[in-house]
């Protein structure tokens, strides 16, 4: 799309993108079609044509703040894009009103950075048996598909803090597979989401399979918890608990609705973060020397100790980088509620509002050579001031996303333990195309082969 597709068009004082030069290209890499049309317009909000339906493109971090906390009780989660997480999450966490009101004052003691803590040595326990297990690849000499390995991991991982024994291994692998079918399959409803729910679109029939599958493995589980819930710190157990003095039959379905929620956010986007991680990696290999240097100093090459965690500075750097350019919550649309002003832009009521991380974090008049790969951004002596809008790979305001501090402790207890054994090659084609489903993962494969660290476990 060249720059002659933003026009301004009297007397609305956004920017315009007319039918013909969006949807095409919103068809094809409909991520990065809209980075673009931000960078373009210098992060002044856009008007977007797709013919019934013409949302905002918001991304000036002043905008940001105004829609995500200034003026957030306006601009709730609802509207067309909201409806197919709705469709697998329910009435949750992730939605608006009282429900979230309710999950939120019950979970939020359950992800502070304390609490976390004190899940983190079952985590690393489950991380390294999983990790004994990438040996068998190794020695194989056997290239993996690292999304579909990392997501069998950390769900394993995510399973073991969410459930605790209460599951069975035949059901957690029913689990993982479901959810990121579920997460993937409504695509088509995200990039068309004026079209009736009653219109039968692509993936509809997988997501309502995984969808069922999802159910068939929460419910007897929540059932049995609510019936016991017993005293252990697993994050079932504590929903129960908190809920035990509800006797509606609605009750059980907020702690589905939850588990599913939090199950979403603490292993689909961890796991598709990391896969962004190691053709990085590769593509940069002075970060990826540094990083196996501190891993080795740090770490070693046995199971990784939770207490290490706070040593492992440049890793974080590197995340953080990571997020900026790959954020897996890469988009956080909004519905104005009433009418209002954003900027000098008029926003009539019952409007969409596009805000996307990725969009953002790609601004040139917020970062110096935004495209490019530079965890020394984020070094502790080097940090620059900036807006605090103008990086939220979490969100923002009151609706943060919780597992922020789980992502913290669980990311660099797996990648450690990775590097402490092996050094992973990538084979994966240039450039890589973020596919827009509930969480941004690269639409091609990325495929990793193990070569054991001398002297390390994989050895």
């Amino acid at each position: 799309m060249t720059s002659e597709a933003i026009d301004i068009r009297p007397p609305a004082r956004s920017l315009s993108l007319p039918l013909r030069r969006t949807i095409r290209p919103l068809l094809r890499d409909p991520v990065n079609m809209l980075a673009g049309t931000a960078q373009r317009a210098r992060g002044k909000v856009v008007r977007l044509n797709l013919g019934p339906f013409r949302p905002y493109l918001v991304s000036h971090p002043d905008h940001v703040q105004q829609v995500l906390r200034g003026d957030w009780e306006n601009h709730p989660r609802e509207g067309a894009f909201w409806k197919p997480v709705e469709r697998l999450a329910g009435r949750s966490i992730l939605t608006e009103g009282p429900d979230w009101e309710s999950s939120r004052r019950i979970l939020q003691p359950l992800f502070t950075s304390r609490y976390v803590a004190s899940l983190t040595q079952d985590m690393a326990e489950t991380i390294d048996e999983e990790l004994t297990a990438w040996e068998a690849h190794a020695r194989a000499g056997r290239w993996i598909d690292v999304c579909e390995e990392l997501g069998r991991l950390v769900s394993r991982t995510v399973i073991r803090v969410l459930f605790g024994d209460k599951i069975s291994v035949a059901d957690a692998e029913r689990l993982a597979p479901a959810y990121g079918i579920a997460a993937t399959s409504f695509t088509s409803r995200l990039l068309m989401p004026f079209a009736p729910e009653w219109v039968p679109m692509p993936g509809d029939r997988a997501f309502k399979r995984a969808a069922e599958v999802i159910d068939d493995v929460v419910l007897p589980l929540v059932r049995q918890a609510r019936r016991d819930p017993g005293d252990g710190n697993d994050i079932i157990s504590a929903l129960a608990r908190a809920r035990r003095d509800e006797d509606d039959p609605s009750a059980e379905r907020r702690i589905r609705d939850d588990l599913v929620s939090i199950y979403g956010s603490s292993s689909e986007t961890t796991a598709v973060a990391l896969t962004w991680l190691w053709p990085l990696l590769h593509d940069h290999p002075e970060v990826a020397a540094r990083l196996y240097d501190e891993v080795e100093t740090v770490v070693g090459h046995g199971p990784v100790d939770p207490s290490c965690l706070p040593r492992l500075t440049y890793m974080k750097s590197v995340f953080q980088e990571m997020l900026r350019l790959y954020p897996p919550g890469w988009m956080i649309p909004r519905m104005a509620r009433r009418a209002g002003l954003l900027g000098d832009v008029p926003i009539e009521p019952g409007a969409t509002l596009l805000i996307s991380p990725y969009v953002t974090h790609r601004l040139e008049e917020f970062w110096e050579r935004p495209n490019e790969f530079d965890p020394e951004r984020f070094a502790v002596d080097q940090r620059e001031r900036r807006h605090r809008y103008a990086y939220f790979p979490f969100g923002g305001g009151p609706h943060l996303c919780l597992g922020q501090h789980l992502f913290y402790v669980e990311a660099p207890l797996i990648v450690a333990g990775i590097l402490a054994r092996f050094r992973p090659r990538v084979r994966a084609p240039r450039p890589l195309t973020p596919f827009p489903g509930a969480s941004m993962r690269p639409k091609e494969t990325v495929e990793v082969r193990l070569d054991p660290v001398a002297g390390g476990a994989g050895a």
